[in-house]
């Protein structure tokens, strides 16, 4: 009995760690906390938002995100802090410039050869086979009449 009751302690001991305990001035400044993290990605997990993360690399830059608030930085300012560390890929929406276009343009010109494509085969002249010669046409009987006759 005693091993189950310690085991339920550790068990929920290690729930409770996870849970990110931060103190907010008003509801709104919560608000735009919880917005915040939810906009930046993980860089460990990749393609989980910092709010949905355990890595401890999201749990330091949540806090870091929340002490940059609390010294009054702007979203941008605290987005443009992340990105010069992490790089583009911490935010989903990475800005538009030379080094994105294939992010922003690649799924655009993806479509654009699907449907070429699919309209080139759907639009373009079926082939005919040519019409027969006597000659064929007398060899394509012959072996029509060879195959019904051994039937």
């Amino acid at each position: 009995m005693k091993r189950w009751l310690l085991l339920i302690l550790f068990v929920s001991g290690i729930a409770t760690a996870a849970i990110d305990v931060y103190q907010f001035e008003s509801p709104e400044e919560e608000q735009r906390y919880r917005q915040l993290i939810d906009e930046l990605r993980c860089p460990k997990c990749q393609n989980q938002n910092l709010s949905g993360s355990d890595a401890a690399v999201a749990k330091d830059l949540k806090d870091r995100a929340y002490r940059l608030m609390q010294e009054g930085k702007s979203d941008e300012e605290i987005r443009a802090y992340l990105v010069d560390r992490y790089g583009d890929f911490i935010t989903y929406r990475p800005p538009f410039r030379a080094g994105t276009l294939l992010l922003w343009l690649g799924p655009l010109v993806l479509l654009l050869l699907v449907a070429t494509v699919l309209v080139w085969r759907v639009w373009r002249p079926s082939a005919t086979p040519a019409p027969l010669s006597a000659e064929e046409q007398q060899k394509l009987q012959q072996l029509l009449d060879d195959t019904n006759d051994k039937a």
